[in-house]
């Protein structure tokens, strides 16, 4: 049988107090993992790669390659690409690569804490607890899928509300914000208004599938 990595230290050696990754390697840790999680039907896609490389950069922190591909290790990532494609479980999947934690939660759900509890859901992405210095690094995952939910009657674009709050926060402290989504930079304006879409080109770095990366589902 194949030795794969099987732990984030497989991916990487150590050289001058510097950890040196190699991407093949990195590739097959997310498809060992990937076939942990998701079942044995999981690969990585060739026409996928050049995606995964620039996540895995951006992880990393690597600064040099990062300038290279214009990306910009202090905004977030805004993950896009078509249904299926794998936006998601690759979320998951990069997060041991990552210098700084995240959560995953789905736009959905928040719609519906919203439904339920109201302002206090809201409160629970856009405000930091007494001990930090940021907000909880946060992944929406699937923006777009959520509707405008009522809650005793008041509209509310759930998602836009958070996305401004947490961009008063990246300018403020430089708290971190990520986001998959199918919607295009056009949809995107349409459906959360141009103010956010200002906005959200300081936030995040736009990472892209290929428009005919494969269903994956």
């Amino acid at each position: 049988m194949p030795n794969h990595c099987k732990i984030i230290t497989d991916t990487y050696e150590i050289k001058d107090n510097l950890k040196n990754y190699d991407f093949n390697k990195c590739l097959d840790f997310i498809e060992y993992h990937g076939k942990l999680l998701y079942g044995q039907a999981f690969k990585v896609c060739e026409e996928d790669k050049h995606t995964i490389f620039k996540l895995i950069i951006y992880m990393i922190k690597d600064e040099e390659t990062a300038l290279k591909q214009q990306i910009n290790l202090s905004k977030g990532i805004l993950l896009s690409g078509p249904i299926g494609c794998g936006k998601t479980s690759l979320m998951h999947l990069i997060k041991p690569f990552s210098t700084s934690d995240y959560k995953i939660k789905t736009c959905r759900e928040i719609s519906f804490e919203f439904a339920k509890n109201g302002y206090e859901a809201i409160n629970n992405f856009t405000q930091k607890q007494n001990f930090q210095s940021k907000l909880t690094g946060y992944c929406f995952d699937d923006l777009g899928t959520e509707q405008q939910i009522k809650h005793f009657g008041n509209d509310c674009n759930v998602m836009a509300e958070i996305l401004i709050s947490r961009y008063e926060q990246f300018v403020e402290n430089k708290s971190v914000t990520h986001i998959t989504t199918n919607l295009s930079a056009t949809e995107i304006e349409k459906v959360y208004g141009n103010r956010l879409r200002s906005r959200m080109r300081s936030m995040f770095n736009l990472i892209t599938f290929p428009p005919k990366s494969k269903d994956k589902r």
